[in-house]
């Protein structure tokens, strides 16, 4: 297993790495033209729109990202690393070297997937 200063400088890289991303996801660029909406022709309008729209849920995506980090983070902070967030049974070594930011343990994370489904 790793030494906690090694995971939180891991974590501390992956939150930078991620910062990073979601900033050129977010900056409107300078060049941005008025408001784009859907027509009723696919053209460049319409192609922006989605593209916009991607954006948005990449945007949402590694927000996510950063918020599991930083709770990571805190787990650190409070001795609580390696614990579930759900059940507080041990998070196994193996998923933890996989996802370092890792809060639930693999049957609390399957449990969880199949209920937004």
């Amino acid at each position: 297993m790793h030494r906690q200063p090694d995971i939180a400088e891991s974590l501390r890289r992956r939150r930078t790495e991620l910062a990073g991303e979601l900033l050129r996801l977010t900056e409107r660029p300078p060049s941005a033209g008025p408001p784009v909406s859907f027509g009723k022709r696919v053209g460049d309008g319409t192609n922006e729109a989605v593209e916009r729209i991607n954006s948005t849920a990449a945007a949402r995506s590694i927000a996510g990202a950063i918020a599991e980090v930083d709770r990571a983070l805190e787990k650190l902070d409070e001795g609580t690393y390696g614990a579930c967030d759900d059940c507080g049974r041990p998070i196994g070594s193996e998923r933890l070297q996989a996802l370092p930011w890792a809060g639930l343990c693999v049957t609390c994370a399957e449990a969880r997937s199949r209920a937004k489904r």
